[in-house]
């Protein structure tokens, strides 16, 4: 079976712009949903509703795969969900490290959601030498002393950083010297890499952070529209907006 350190999705030489590639995961939990229950086809309207987003939208990102429905039938579902499994790179096998095994990372190394969408846990890595040996989710845990060898040993181009802050990244940089091409950061902290490495960052302190700023700004408008003042949606100021009418997220200082 080809592994992700020698196969690459092709993604950015398609030209799929990056906004797009962010949907496809939402476009494809939609459709495995959907094939689940054994569903032929789907309009585009139906398929955007349940990813989150607009029709138009969603038709625009399927353009980039080729994909354009037909008229009065919809999209079949299976070949949807091949050729977006396909275009995201996960009709291969993609070997991953974990890096940190306190609560965050044994949960990350129980998550049965891995296997099924082409990522196999190929390793678990922890400072503490009390852990050595422990089976976490039936994979034994291994010391970071043997770092490279387990990257190289296991063809590992992906790697997920669950350390605390102030280890990560040292973590980091021990990865990308290994070789390991793309991280996946749960440590809240900024990482320093080379060009040529993708960092993705899920900082879930950000993530309520942005809620509470929603729920602070419907307040608001309830309060105000209570008043008599025009809902906020009604104004015409649209400053706040992205190109494609979007509120662009909103990040904490």
């Amino acid at each position: 079976m080809a592994t992700g350190r020698t196969h690459r999705p092709a993604t950015r030489s398609r030209g799929i712009p990056e906004a797009t590639v962010a949907r496809l995961p939402l476009y494809l939990r939609a459709l495995t949903a959907l094939s689940e229950r054994s569903v032929p086809t789907v309009s585009s309207e139906e398929l955007a509703a349940a990813a989150g987003v607009n029709s138009a939208k969603l038709r625009k990102d399927f353009s980039y795969l080729g994909s354009y429905g037909t008229r009065g039938v919809g999209y079949d579902v299976e070949y949807l969900v091949y050729q977006i499994s396909r275009e995201l790179g996960l009709t291969q096998d993609w070997p991953v490290v974990i890096v940190g095994i306190g609560n965050l990372g044994a949960a990350l190394a129980n998550y049965g959601g891995f296997a099924s969408r082409g990522f196999r846990v190929a390793a678990l890595i922890d400072a503490d030498p009390a852990m050595a040996g422990k089976p976490v989710a039936g994979i034994p845990v291994q010391h970071t002393d043997d770092l490279e060898r387990i990257i190289q040993d296991n063809g590992v181009s992906i790697g997920v950083i669950a350390t605390p802050a102030g280890a990560a990244q040292q973590v980091c940089d021990r990865l990308v010297a290994a070789g390991v091409t793309s991280i996946l950061n749960f440590a809240p902290t900024v990482l320093s890499v080379p060009d040529g490495v993708d960092v993705r960052k899920v900082d879930l302190s950000i993530e309520l952070q942005i809620l509470a700023f929603h729920e602070q700004r419907k307040a608001g408008e309830e309060t105000a529209a209570g008043d008599g003042a025009l809902p906020a949606a009604t104004r015409e100021d649209s400053a706040d907006q992205g190109p494609d009418g979007d509120v662009p997220a909103v990040m904490p200082a």
